[in-house]
């Protein structure tokens, strides 16, 4: 079935189709229509879950954390500082290895108070120990949100679904919905390792010695440094889970291929520009007017942030005399984080050094300021001519 509607209702009826059991959130804008339609499907009887209203985004990753923790299937959704907010709960389901999938609606985050998009938000929670999946229009958001839970079930992480705010969040677009018999083909019912039962009390996560230690069966058990470690190598571990699901997918579906990175005319490029979101779909116009003009140029949108995916970032990139990274957020202090993540994995995979491709940072779109194609194909021009300051903030108006 084909439907015409925005990416806050693609990702409400991907989690309706993965079968939520509980669903707990603030409304904070632009994310607040995805909850309501999710409110709506619950009390119409349309999605057989508990939908918990709670006072604070905090609250709303807690509830999560304790359904989760009993066995069910958790979702919450949220925006910049409501994602903030979270963010002592951010660790936590992370270091608890709790399967829960949450959307960001990407909006810039204050102060001063700003409710326009950009990825300030979820860049900024890069390192909680999160799965982070770019959607790049509605499609994706339908898709990545079914297969998240699929991937943070099958790893013990949970995932983050991030799409932009009001480009995707509240733009109508078509895309296919998927059936509910194919889905539970994809996605079997949650069976969690290990769950809370009162007829068989347990305390989780309390306070662990830094040194391992014998437990109450006198087995030796992991301290702090091993549980974290755990955790680094099942992120990494889990590129390989995403192809995985990927591919599942693809076989259900038909739908799918790129689930780490999207190349769009980079086979020949000489030069590729690289970002995240609905921003990359943009860039393929600019590529084209730019080879029209002669630019062998390309665009690849990285899908697949946390963990990086940086053999194939590094592998796509291979042979181009240079590129430009285009963000809308920044690494206070420094660049843009996309742009850090992707000089470390050419460095890392890139043999012979010296051919390394030159890379450029550009920064974009901060707090909604309007992205136009013409600014972008300039942008791009004066790099591809050699004379682009790093980083380089584009459209900036004084």
């Amino acid at each position: 079935m084909h439907v015409i509607e925005t990416g806050n209702v693609a990702a409400a009826l991907g989690v309706r189709l993965a079968g939520a059991q509980v669903v707990a959130a603030y409304p904070i804008t632009p994310q607040t229509p995805l909850t309501e339609k999710l409110s709506e499907l619950i009390e119409a009887g349309e999605m057989d879950a508990r939908y918990v209203p709670v006072e604070s985004e905090h609250s709303a990753l807690a509830v999560c954390i304790a359904a989760s923790s009993a066995g069910a299937r958790a979702f919450t959704a949220t925006s910049a500082n409501g994602l903030l907010y979270m963010h002592e709960q951010v660790h936590w389901a992370a270091g608890a290895r709790l399967p829960i999938v949450m959307c960001v609606a990407n909006r810039a985050v204050g102060a001063p108070w700003n409710i326009w998009n950009d990825h300030q938000d979820s860049i900024s929670q890069r390192d909680t120990g999160w799965i982070q999946i770019y959607s790049c229009d509605h499609q994706q958001i339908i898709d990545d949100t079914l297969k998240a839970f699929r991937v943070a079930e099958a790893t013990s992480i949970p995932v983050m679904v991030c799409y932009d705010g009001y480009l995707l969040s509240h733009t109508y677009m078509p895309f296919a919905v998927p059936e509910q018999e194919k889905v539970a083909e994809f996605l079997p019912p949650f069976q969690p390792a290990y769950a809370l039962d009162p007829s068989s009390p347990a305390n989780l996560n309390t306070v662990t010695l830094p040194e391992v230690r014998l437990d109450v069966h006198g087995e030796l058990a992991h301290g702090y440094m091993e549980i974290r470690y755990l955790l680094q190598e099942d992120l990494r571990n889990a590129v390989q889970v995403v192809e995985e699901t990927d591919a599942a997918y693809q076989e259900v579906f038909g739908r799918g291929g790129v689930p780490l990175v999207e190349p769009y005319r980079c086979d020949d490029a000489e030069y590729i520009v690289v970002g995240l979101g609905s921003l990359t779909y943009q860039l393929r116009d600019v590529v084209e007017t730019l080879r029209a003009e002669g630019h062998r140029i390309g665009v690849l949108g990285v899908r697949l942030y946390r963990p990086v995916p940086d053999a194939a970032i590094a592998a796509a990139l291979q042979g181009a005399h240079g590129v430009f990274v285009m963000e809308k957020a920044l690494s206070y202090g420094y660049e843009g984080a996309l742009c850090s993540d992707l000089k470390s994995a050419l460095y890392d995979h890139l043999p012979d050094k010296s051919e390394a491709p030159f890379v450029k940072g550009l920064i974009a779109g901060i707090g909604g300021r309007e992205i136009r194609t013409a600014d972008l194909a300039d942008a791009l021009r004066s790099g591809l001519a050699g004379s682009i300051p790093d980083p380089n903030w584009i459209a900036i108006q004084l």
